[in-house]
């Protein structure tokens, strides 16, 4: 009997380390001080469960670090995506008095990563066959809809000569084609940063806040990374399938490389929850 004990308590001791390492670390915060959270690499995403919680950091300029503050209610939880991929968890509390102001968070604390590295060799075969058949079906509807004209006429934003338009938001099978035009009347070049589709949440309370969740896109056509002095092109961005509540919105944010001629177009809801 000595040997089959002998392997029970091992995989009962395995089971409880692995349960002990998914217990999530709790930051406590308050509304009176700044809880500083250092991260190995610059912060891409950050967001709270909860509206009695913000988390602030530098959404323009990627920084390491981002500042947590609380108001009293019920613990939530924090989510950090690094500029690498690396994901944070943490449960966060409030608590009156603080010991701890500043958390220095090392790679090891990461919960995993937004791309999985290893796959079945066979599911991996099977899914390229998949991603080339998408491809070639997204390639031909995007040219479908670029050779159709159609504005949704009041989302239109302009900055030193540089104009966006959202021409179209259509919806086809399970994805939605938001169909977009640059226009450059300067008298320099457009080097193109970035240009991203995010979610933003209006969260009321005593303190408001907005957050915006970065949503990568299945697949982008035509997409430039110069816009020449008189040019106008006109692009697509393949987003998966989504709605809205009326406390959200789609943010599409231009940014242009090394310069300041940077653009924001908000976008209802109501458009999102009713493409063409």
């Amino acid at each position: 009997m000595r040997p089959i004990l002998f392997i029970l308590t091992v995989l009962i001791s395995t089971l409880v380390e692995a349960q002990t390492t998914e217990i999530l670390d709790t930051i406590y915060a308050n509304d009176s001080k700044n809880v500083a959270l250092f991260f190995p690499e610059p912060i891409r995403q950050g967001i709270t469960g909860s509206e009695n919680f913000v988390f602030t950091y530098n959404r323009e300029k990627e920084q390491y670090f981002g500042l947590l503050q609380a108001q009293p209610g019920k613990e939530s939880n924090l989510l950090v995506i690094n500029r690498n991929g690396s994901i944070f968890s943490y449960i966060v509390r409030y608590k009156a008095q603080l010991s701890k102001l500043n958390y220095f968070v090392p790679l090891s604390k990461s919960i995993g990563n937004e791309k999985p590295k290893d796959k079945d060799s066979i599911q991996s075969k099977t899914s390229e066959k998949s991603i080339d058949n998408n491809t070639y079906y997204y390639q031909k509807f995007c040219s479908y809809l670029l050779d159709r004209r159609q504005y949704l006429g009041r989302y239109i934003r302009r900055n030193d000569g540089v104009i966006m338009r959202l021409e179209n938001i259509v919806f086809d099978k399970e994805e939605l084609y938001f169909v977009i035009q640059i226009r450059n009347n300067s008298t320099l070049d457009y080097d193109l940063n970035f240009l991203n589709l995010s979610i933003e949440t209006r969260q009321k309370g005593k303190k408001k806040s907005l957050q915006r969740l970065y949503q990568e896109p299945i697949f982008k056509h035509n997409l430039p990374s110069k816009i020449a002095v008189n040019e106008t092109v006109r692009f697509i961005y393949v987003m998966p399938k989504f709605s809205l509540s009326n406390d959200r919105r789609v943010i599409l944010e231009l940014n242009e490389k090394d310069g300041e001629r940077n653009i924001e177009l908000k976008i209802s809801h109501k458009y999102i929850n009713n493409p063409n």
